[in-house]
């Protein structure tokens, strides 16, 4: 199944080197990946394979963690010291989870736990020389600066605050890897976008990067998406179909909401992290052997999933090599207006005429958008701006009044309705509690949306959702005019 990756023609391109002081199992292995084709020396002392290492590039070196010269942590190091593109696999006759996320982490592609077949390395070996030919691929195209700015051009990780630029450092830090990351912030937050950077700064950045969200899909739906099927497999299976894993062979697979993943997909997940060993749903055999990246994201605490039952533990720790957490939006105020101004030009751009003036934020404005919670994180404060670029006029200076629906943090409890109980009192019935806070909200609202639209009532409708006659019905109900919403709390 291996030699489904690569051919012979490239096998014979690639240098190995294998790094154990057991000698059969050294001699072993070499004269195995010979007969598979590539180029490989073998070494039995540590210090003899630094020195090699030095001396000449390799492309994939194959190393025993647990040497007894010089540790097999400091021969990784040296090898991706003297040359980071080499992809290092681990092997261990003492398979912890913590050893090898620490090889994991320190550079390692992957690991292969002693004793192994001579199958299971010949597939793991295969999944790194396809590793390798992508690399290259990859460098190729980005030796072509167009090629490379276009790719460059596509994510814009945006941000000034240390927290967000600690994340942007770990990111652009593990992306040059294979390593396996674990994504989580609230939801909004971007964990798509840092998913995507990762991608294109790695060496896969030839390739695609296909996004799942785990969430949106039903269990059969879902595996079938991820897995593929063979015609008959269910009902309406009518013929074959890759599935997800397939099709991003040689790329990245970013899987949102991972925690919403189903219990039996998830093992089967697992397999093809293991191996890269994907069976198609309904087929009885191996249909595919697939080098894949996994980023994972969650809204979630993930440790809480794994302890609740949600999540295996075993698959969370092969996805968390390397955990990345992105920090709400409110916890980065100084991210807000830099967000905002580049908001408001992308979509100025994006809506209006390209000789029409952007219009600009006040400080007043600045100001009022720091105070809004951002309970939506990055999303909300978009599609915040979007709607205020939709509605303003060309070369205006934006006051805090004329952005839309914004949550104003201090003393404004929208989403709780704190700030539309405080004046009810507590020995009131409810059904006149009920109608006395509905009418506070509806003035309220209606004073928004009114001066949001700058009195324009087919604007007001709009972006309530509602027809004219329904707006002025609530006016009249109320006993407010277009002046009153214009002029009400100043």
């Amino acid at each position: 199944m291996a030699n489904q990756l690569v051919d012979a023609e490239v096998k014979s391109s690639i240098s190995v080197l294998v790094v154990d002081d057991e000698h059969t199992l050294r001699e072993s292995c070499g004269n195995l990946l010979r007969a598979e084709g590539y180029q490989v020396e073998v070494c039995g002392r540590g210090d003899d394979a630094q020195e090699l290492l030095r001396r000449k590039p390799f492309d994939l070196v194959l190393l025993d963690l647990y040497m007894s010269q010089v540790p097999g942590m400091e021969i990784l190091a040296s090898a991706l010291e003297a040359n980071p593109d080499t992809i290092v696999i681990v092997m261990t006759g003492n398979p912890s989870v913590e050893s090898s996320i620490e090889a994991l982490r320190a550079g390692a592609w992957d690991y292969i736990p002693k004793p192994f077949s001579a199958t299971h390395l010949q597939i793991l070996m295969g999944r790194a020389a396809h590793a390798v030919t992508v690399a290259r691929e990859s460098r190729a195209g980005q030796s072509d600066p167009l090629k490379s700015a276009a790719v460059d051009g596509r994510i814009n990780l945006l941000g000034v605050s240390a927290a967000f630029q600690r994340v942007v450092e770990l990111a652009r830090k593990v992306a040059r890897t294979d390593a396996s990351v674990f994504i989580t912030g609230e939801s909004g937050s971007g964990k798509e976008v840092i998913a995507q950077f990762i991608h294109h700064n790695s060496r896969r950045s030839s390739r695609e990067m296909i996004p799942l969200n785990c969430a949106a899909l039903p269990e059969t739906l879902l595996e079938s998406e991820m897995f593929g099927h063979v015609e008959g497999a269910f009902t309406g299976a009518v013929k074959e179909k890759i599935g997800l894993l397939e099709a991003a062979n040689g790329g990245t697979l970013f899987l949102d909401e991972l925690t919403e993943m189903p219990l039996p997909i998830q093992a089967k997940l697992l397999r093809v992290i293991q191996d890269g060993v994907v069976r198609r749903l309904g087929s009885t055999s191996t249909d595919a052997v697939v080098n894949v990246r996994f980023l994972a994201g969650t809204n979630e605490d993930p440790m809480a999933a794994v302890e609740k039952g949600k999540l295996r533990r075993d698959l969370y720790y092969r996805l968390r090599v390397v955990p990345i957490h992105i920090p709400p939006l409110r916890e980065r105020p100084e991210d807000i207006p830099v967000l905002a101004e580049h908001f408001l030009k992308q979509f100025w751009k994006q809506h209006r005429g390209a000789n029409e003036e952007a219009p600009r934020l006040t400080d007043q404005a600045i100001d009022a958008l720091l105070d809004c919670p951002w309970r939506g994180n990055v999303r909300e404060l978009r599609n915040v701006m979007e709607h205020s670029v939709v509605l303003l006029q060309p070369g205006v200076d934006i006051e805090a009044d004329q952005i839309p629906f914004i949550d104003r943090a201090e003393g404004a409890e929208v989403s709780g309705s704190g700030n539309l109980l405080r004046d009810v009192p507590l020995n009131q019935d409810y059904h006149t509690a009920r109608e006395q806070v509905l009418a506070e909200f509806e003035k309220g609202y209606l004073q928004r949306i009114v001066r949001t639209a700058r009195g324009n009532m087919s604007d007001a409708a709009r972006i309530a959702g509602v027809d004219r006659t329904t707006l002025y019905r609530l006016m009249q109900k109320h006993g407010l005019d277009r002046h009153d919403l214009l002029t009400r709390g100043d």
